[in-house]
């Protein structure tokens, strides 16, 4: 539970690290940024997951590189649900996608804890 209650703030201040770099991607608040890691994970997890599963073929001739412009689309479309969230333009979609990734990517190499068998 507290893994989980971690990786959930860890996005959230991802997210507010991304609209400090990226122009047109902008979260108001941490509440906001909270929030907005909920419904994109949400999205991610229906939405994402059809468009992914419907453009496989185009996202395995790409190396995968075209699943970053579905992320940007869930990201977009989900900037529309939250207040204090906004994504202006599909550039900046895209550009907080691929910071984004970069940034979970860095995540995944801190060593979280196992629990003990």
């Amino acid at each position: 539970m507290v893994r989980m209650l971690l990786h959930w703030i860890l996005n959230a201040l991802a997210l507010l690290v991304v609209s400090h770099f990226v122009q047109g991607f902008n979260v108001s608040n941490f509440v906001s940024a909270l929030i907005a890691v909920i419904v994109i994970g949400l999205l991610n997890a229906t939405l994402g997951l059809l468009l992914k599963f419907i453009t496989l073929p185009l996202g395995i001739l790409s190396f995968g590189l075209f699943f970053l412009v579905i992320n940007a689309v869930i990201l977009w479309f989900s900037s529309k649900f939250v207040p204090g969230f906004s994504v202006t333009t599909f550039k900046a979609a895209f550009l907080g996608a691929l910071a984004l990734a970069i940034l979970h990517l860095l995540f995944g190499f801190l060593k979280w804890p196992n629990k003990p068998s």
